[in-house]
């Protein structure tokens, strides 16, 4: 590992752990840092993740909390603690609103994560939130999830027109194959883990 990557191990043991503590003693940026290594451990190592963030709300810098929450949702979701997740979502979009030049993924995750979970009395919400970002799509997963949650939504409101209207589009979305950027044409697109997703919505659209 070189020196520069001692905040992004995708791993985690006693021998890393000190590793980590001892290069973040010496670091100036230690809350940049933490939030990182917090970042990518969350799906793997969701408890280790949210002791960094904690770690890193300590610090007064609070230029990367928008992001920070973002990513302490992902380490919930993997504990299936949803409650705890959609709180840091709705923490990330509040934040986004008092500084509108840093932008996460909350504004798509958010939403996603209330239709996966089937939880109807939250969906005028999720829509409210999604509606208000439509602009903010650029990659061809951007649309798929976007139009996927509102297919989901408007199936479950009756609106079976429009949720087929989402539903295919989001379904031609999933089937993109390059981004369309020259030079990250593998750079948002459509991966397996939506199988299920894709399989509900070729239901809704049928």
């Amino acid at each position: 590992m070189s020196n520069e990557d001692w905040y992004r191990n995708t791993e985690w043991n006693i021998e890393i752990e000190e590793a980590f503590y001892l290069k973040l003693k010496r670091a100036r940026r230690k809350e940049q840092y933490l939030r990182i290594q917090a970042s990518i451990l969350s799906s793997k190592y969701p408890d280790i993740s949210l002791t960094l963030f904690d770690q890193y709300f300590e610090f007064t810098e609070d230029f990367d909390h928008a992001q920070a929450y973002c990513d302490m949702a992902s380490a919930y979701i993997s504990k299936d603690m949803v409650e705890e997740a959609l709180n840091s979502y709705e923490k990330s979009l509040n934040r986004e609103l008092e500084f509108p030049n840093l932008k996460t993924d909350a504004y798509i995750l958010f939403p996603l994560t209330i239709v996966k979970n089937k939880l109807v009395h939250l969906y005028p919400k999720a829509e409210t939130v999604l509606k208000a970002n439509k602009s903010r799509l650029m990659f061809p997963i951007d649309y798929f999830r976007w139009h996927a949650a509102l297919a989901i939504i408007g199936a479950s409101n009756g609106n079976n027109d429009s949720a087929s209207e989402h539903a295919q589009i989001a379904l031609n979305s999933a089937q993109i194959k390059k981004s369309g950027f020259t030079f990250h044409q593998s750079l948002g697109l459509v991966g397996k883990e939506y199988k299920s997703i894709v399989k509900k919505l070729r239901e809704i659209y049928a």
